[in-house]
Parts: structure tokens; C-alpha cells; sequence
């Protein structure tokens, strides 16, 4: 009798611990680095969308490339092996449309971005990614891009010339680089610390967040502040994988991806103020560019862009008007 009490304590007890072990892992992956405002970011949300989940599912972390760079993982969220990622300006590989924020000098600020989001990128381009097999589920940051070289100041577009710059995947990051007189070249985010180090690469082109947390002040001398692309970011997911979720887990990501998004730019403009000083303070010059110069030598760069997509160019108008009489 005692063993026959003692079997079926047992089960009950292995029963009770059957939701437990078949809690389902969403998995978030991500490129940034220790520090990095998407390591902020994504850890924020994992936060808030676990204490909501409770026992339902759990949101677990995975940066620095550990599952793979954005190209991979665009590739996973299709295939469903990977729940989340928060990619940037690889989005215009999957969605040429989304080659609107390549476009130099568009999104004047982080107020200007919350009118596009509302009137460009859940009305239109949102749509356009779904189709593809992705979903966005919120719209974050990655931030203004700066250069940094190891060979000299970048104070205008003709300083670029021959320079050999780390660009992110995306055709129009490559095609306003080779505008400006640069030879940019596509490479993982993962593989840029060494190529600097090596001089395979003479500088490269990011948010302050990725340029200090992935330490490239440690191998580049100069900063330049171009401020020539402010990139978004994106909780995206999967549309299939997604969809085979829970109704109420479904939700919950949704919903908490949304609410996150007010941690995101306060961060992000914290970094900012933050950052610049670090990367002073690390020992490499800073300097001010002539943006005037710059946005002068873009205009090719729109003009192909709106031949070549020409969705993508009127959501491009339809950004600048939205964008008059900020600053």
C-alpha cells in the first residue's frame, strides 16, 4: 500500500510539472552587443512580456549574434526556427520599400519618425512585409548613423574617396556610399571589430550604441558626426509562426512589443548625450561634418531610388511632408 501511495504521489508530481517543462521558448535574436540599445531593448521587452505570460511562455534573449546576423536571421523567421529578431536596415533586403530610411537626411527626428510610423509604416510598408512571411510587431530604434575611420576626418562627401567602408546588407546603403565616392562594402556586423583591426576595412558607419558597445573605439581614431540615416528598428516575427501561437500569447507579445517602444527612445537619446563622451574620452577625435555637403551630393540617390521603386519613392514624398517645419 505505502509503494502504491508513493507511485502515485509520484505521477501527480510529474503531472503537476507537465506545463512546466512544456513551456514554450520564444526566442529573440539580435546583433547588438553588451550595452547596446538593442540589448536594452530587447531585454526590456523579454521583462515586461514575461511577468504577462506567466507559466503561458517565455521570452528568451539571445544578442550578439549568437543565432545567427540579420541576414540569418531574417532567414530564421521565415523558416520559424527563430520567433523574434529586431532587424534594421536589412528589411530593405526582404522589402524594397523599406530602402525609404537608406534615403540620407529623411527622418529629421524621433518626433518626425512617430508621424511616419503612423502614416507610412503600419499603413503601408507593414503590409508589404507581411506579404513577404514577416510581421512587425512594433516599431523601435536603431538610431542617427555616424562614420568612423582610422585614416582621416570625414567632413565631406569627397573625403569618402577610395575609402574602403563596412556597410550593413542593403543595396541603398552601398549605392549612397558609392555616390558619395567611398568603396562600401556588405559585411556581418559580427565580422566588423576585426576588419577594422586588420585594415580589411578603413571605417564604418553606425549608431553611437553600436559603435561603443561593439568597442570600435578602440580600433578607429576618428569620429565624424554625418548623422547621414537615422535607421528604425523592428520587433519582427515570422507571419506563420506567429500565427500557430496561442490567441492570448499572441496578443501579449503584440501589445507588450508596442508598450516598449517608449523605453526604446528614452534610451536611445540617453545613449546619445552618454556615448559621445565615452567615445571622447577613449581617445578618438570628433568632428563636425558638413551636412549641407552631403545632402547636396544625395540627390542622385533619391532620384534612383524612386525609379527603381516607385511605391517606395512616393512613401519617400509623402516622409519629407510629413516632416516640414520640424527640425
Amino acid at each position: 500500500m505505502t509503494t502504491r501511495r508513493t507511485l502515485l504521489a509520484a505521477s501527480l508530481l510529474a503531472a503537476m510539472a507537465l506545463p512546466a517543462a512544456a513551456q514554450t521558448e520564444i526566442k529573440l535574436g539580435h546583433v547588438g552587443g553588451p550595452g547596446s540599445l538593442f540589448e536594452l531593448s530587447a531585454n526590456e521587452f523579454a521583462r515586461r512580456a514575461n511577468e504577462k505570460l506567466g507559466n503561458k511562455a517565455k521570452v528568451v534573449v539571445f544578442g550578439s549574434s549568437q543565432i545567427g546576423g540579420d541576414s540569418e536571421l531574417m532567414q530564421k523567421l521565415r523558416l520559424g526556427t527563430v520567433e523574434l529578431a529586431i532587424p534594421s536596415s536589412v528589411m530593405s533586403s526582404a522589402v524594397d520599400a523599406f530602402g525609404m530610411f537608406e534615403m540620407p537626411y529623411l527622418v529629421k527626428s524621433r518626433d518626425h519618425m512617430k508621424k511616419i510610423e503612423q502614416a507610412v509604416v503600419w499603413p503601408s510598408l507593414a503590409p508589404m512585409a507581411e506579404a513577404k512571411g514577416y510581421k512587425i510587431l512594433a516599431v523601435w530604434e536603431n538610431g542617427f548613423r555616424n562614420i568612423t575611420t582610422n585614416t582621416k576626418p570625414i567632413v565631406k562627401p569627397e573625403d569618402l574617396s577610395g575609402m574602403k567602408l563596412r556597410v550593413p546588407q542593403g543595396k541603398w546603403r552601398v549605392k549612397m556610399f558609392q555616390a558619395y565616392g567611398a568603396n562600401p562594402s556588405p559585411m556581418a556586423f559580427s565580422e566588423v571589430f576585426v576588419a577594422l583591426q586588420t585594415g580589411v576595412m578603413d571605417g564604418q558607419e553606425n549608431p553611437l550604441t553600436q559603435i561603443y558597445s561593439a568597442k570600435f573605439q578602440e580600433v578607429q581614431k576618428f569620429l565624424s558626426m554625418t548623422g547621414h540615416v537615422y535607421t528604425p528598428a523592428y520587433l519582427v516575427t515570422g507571419k506563420t509562426k506567429f500565427a500557430s501561437l496561442p490567441a492570448d500569447v499572441q496578443k501579449i507579445l503584440a501589445d507588450t512589443a508596442k508598450e516598449t517602444q517608449g523605453y526604446v527612445y528614452e534610451q536611445a537619446a540617453k545613449l546619445d548625450d552618454d556615448l559621445l563622451g565615452k567615445i571622447k574620452a577613449a581617445g578618438v577625435k570628433v568632428n563636425e561634418a558638413d551636412k549641407d555637403a552631403f545632402i547636396a551630393a544625395s540627390k542622385d540617390v533619391y532620384q534612383e531610388f524612386a525609379k527603381e521603386v516607385p511605391e517606395g519613392g512616393k512613401l519617400v514624398d509623402k516622409a519629407i511632408e510629413l516632416g516640414k517645419g520640424m527640425k
